[in-house]
């Protein structure tokens, strides 16, 4: 049973995700990325790995194609991502990121890395391990080994 001195678990799970997401939000537009809308990161990690259609950003952003198509047509006029011919299908374009997504997300794992290395600091590696561990649990194998989420965590 929760109290005001230890909040509901899903609460303290919501209220971490939120500072997370407000502190990188901060930090990338430090560096000139203040533009970012709710998906962006998500787009960029997904690109980052690969070019890909419309289609795949739909099917791996759990999104309709329109959807997925809104989302890229605004990256594409923050400058974030280019569309190029696909030169295996002369009808479908690949998505691609800008150099301006690419040093996003270059920005972005920066932040990453930096936030888990402050944790790490202030808690130590054993406490973060364990903190991974539990998180890695709650998503569940299925989420931690299915390969479009697995190429979003490197």
């Amino acid at each position: 049973m929760a109290t005001n001195d230890n909040p509901d678990f899903g609460i303290l799970l919501l209220l971490a995700e939120q500072e997370f997401v407000r502190e990188l939000r901060a930090a990338t537009a430090a560096k000139g990325f203040d533009d970012q809308g709710r998906s962006d990161g998500f787009v960029l990690r997904t690109l980052g790995r690969a070019p890909a259609t419309i289609s795949t950003l739909a099917t791996r952003l759990d999104i309709t194609k329109q959807g997925a198509a809104q989302i890229i047509d605004d990256m594409e006029a923050r400058g974030y991502v280019e569309r190029h011919p696909d030169p295996t299908d002369g009808r479908a374009r690949l998505i691609h990121l800008s150099e301006r997504g690419q040093a996003a997300l270059k920005a972005a794992r920066r932040f990453h890395q930096a936030y888990e290395r402050k944790l790490r600091k202030t808690h130590g590696d054993e406490a973060i391990d364990a903190v991974r561990a539990v998180f890695a649990d709650m998503a569940g194998e299925d989420s931690v080994t299915d390969p479009q989420f697995r190429a979003l965590m490197f």
